[in-house]
């Protein structure tokens, strides 16, 4: 099941002006076709009624840790129970001290204190609140009980201070929600991922480039970090925001790219070349912009070096290398030759030419192709597919040495 489909998810609001975030941050969840019920404070219906969040989950919100109606009076234990994970957001210094200290005076620290399931907090509070020893030693002594943090983003906050304690993005608490329910079975593992296009400059204003997105490369980084590996991701010029968690280094060229991922490949127990690097680039670059006026303008072009046959020729011994294989015809043969002739454990190869696969779009479809098989996966979106493809790493690594 994709994403968070289906999972339940208690999503506590305590007292900050934060708590509007949060409305939207439950229209993303139910967007996402997650079942989700509200947990509200007295604080917290002070900033958002308990009217808009009931509208916008489906459900009634709880509120009461007294309520006498039939099914709530044991709502402090049985809340935790009918869920798969916790979400609070946001979260006020005055909430983290409650729970470091196992405090129980309201149905929001009640719940949590009855519950044995994850728990993700989200911090919202001024700056000078957040840097407190008192408040640092409530979150340090909340993350030795096993709770989870989204670090609070940095900017101009409510009181008019600049600093860190903003709400995180949506973005960081999705990936921290899904990191719950996926595997760490790359947890200790170092990943190397290219994405996205290159740019070859002809002259200050146009380049060669090809139609990629990156949109493949960002989903492997994405699915990796949240299986526990330690992300690194170079990334040719996209429109994407750079993944929460993830070392994103931004570059233009394929020299640029070739220079980045041959500084960082001698540390990485599995590199992923999903970036459409440019093959070629202009012999010259013309210091103004070439005009118009001249006729019969030619090109050029000298080779580009093949960043992944070089980390074929210089890879470590159980190291893993994949590479990707954009084709528009013979697929099966395309991959096969890219396998052996570039000396990598795998090619992803990837049909350009259908609607829903290829550039620019959210699905893919792909062959995985190896020394002993190929195996065409189904249609899905490129997380799923990014995650078949790590299913298929992690089987090469556990193959028997030497085959």
């Amino acid at each position: 099941m994709p994403g968070l489909s289906g999972k339940r998810i208690l999503l506590g609001v305590t007292g900050s002006i934060a708590a509007y975030k949060a409305a939207d941050w439950l229209r993303s969840l139910v967007r996402e076709e997650a079942v989700v019920t509200v947990a509200m404070t007295e604080a917290a219906e002070r900033f958002v009624t308990p009217l808009t969040f009931s509208a916008l989950s489906g459900q009634a919100v709880y509120r009461d840790m007294f309520a006498d109606e039939p099914g709530r009076v044991m709502a402090h234990i049985n809340l935790s129970r009918e869920a798969d994970a916790i979400l609070v957001a946001p979260a006020t210094a005055q909430t983290i001290a409650r729970l470091a200290h196992g405090m129980a005076d309201n149905l929001l620290s009640s719940v949590i204190l009855a519950a044995r399931i994850p728990v993700v907090i989200c911090p919202a509070m001024n700056s000078f609140m957040l840097s407190h020893p008192a408040t640092q030693g409530n979150i340090r002594r909340l993350e030795s009980f096993g709770y989870h943090f989204v670090q609070p983003g940095s900017g101009k906050l409510a009181c008019g201070e600049i600093g860190d304690g903003r709400l995180a993005d949506w973005d960081a608490a999705r990936e921290k929600l899904l990191s719950l329910f996926q595997p760490d079975d790359l947890k200790g593992q170092t990943v190397l991922i290219t994405a996205g296009p290159t740019r070859e400059a002809l002259d200050p204003v146009r380049f060669l480039s090809n139609r990629s997105s990156g949109k493949m490369g960002f989903a492997l980084a994405r699915t990796a970090r949240r299986r526990g590996a330690e992300v690194t991701l170079v990334a040719g010029p996209v429109q994407l925001p750079d993944p929460p968690g993830i070392e994103v280094v931004h570059v233009a060229t394929a020299e640029e790219m070739r220079r980045e991922v041959m500084d960082r490949a001698a540390t990485a127990d599995v590199v992923v070349k999903s970036a459409a690097v440019a093959d070629f680039r202009p012999s010259v670059y013309a210091n103004h912009k070439i005009k118009k006026s001249q006729q019969g303008l030619q090109l050029d072009l000298i080779k580009n070096p093949d960043i992944l046959a070089e980390l074929g020729a210089k890879r470590f011994k159980r190291q893993i290398l994949v590479g990707f294989a954009a084709e528009s015809r013979d697929h099966a043969g395309e991959g096969q030759r890219k396998l052996r002739e570039k000396n990598v454990d795998l090619v992803v190869v990837n049909d350009i030419m259908g609607a829903t696969t290829g550039f620019d779009v959210e699905t893919n479809q792909v062959t995985l192709i190896d020394y002993g098989e190929a195996v065409t996966l189904p249609l899905l979106s490129k997380e799923e597919t990014a995650d078949r493809i790590w299913d298929k790493v992690l089987q090469l690594q556990n193959r028997p040495a030497g085959a």
